[in-house]
């Protein structure tokens, strides 16, 4: 998360936008950011109620161990047009690649992008 916080100019240049998302409450969002990874810059979004829904319609809930009721790690890429273009699923000790996801930005065919 600190990563993709890093590079919110580089994401901004690219007309993209930031959100992460979890099931967790937004107290426990604000406590996570001032005891572990530092105060970001983009929205963090709650998906505490109903539990896990937004998780559970992009298929990322986790039903199962090893952590049961907890969204995996992902990275989804949306377009102007609200198609997804890229999505990938991480090891819950995976820190996604920013690069990656610069990468695919910079790749979107032009009619996927409004005013760049």
């Amino acid at each position: 998360m600190p990563a993709f916080n890093e590079e919110l100019n580089n994401f901004a240049g690219l007309d993209a936008q930031v959100l992460g998302v979890s099931i967790d409450s937004i107290p426990s969002h604000i406590a996570w950011q001032k005891r572990e990874i530092g105060i970001i810059d983009y929205p963090l979004l709650s998906d505490l109620y109903p539990h896990g829904q937004v998780a559970k319609a992009y298929e990322i809930f986790r039903e199962g161990p090893p952590i049961p009721g907890i969204n995996e790690r992902a990275v989804f890429i949306v377009d102007k047009s609200g198609t997804i273009v890229f999505s990938k699923v991480y090891a819950l000790d995976q820190v996604p690649s920013v690069k990656e996801c610069l990468e695919v930005l910079r790749n979107l065919p032009e009619s996927a992008i409004a005013n760049r």
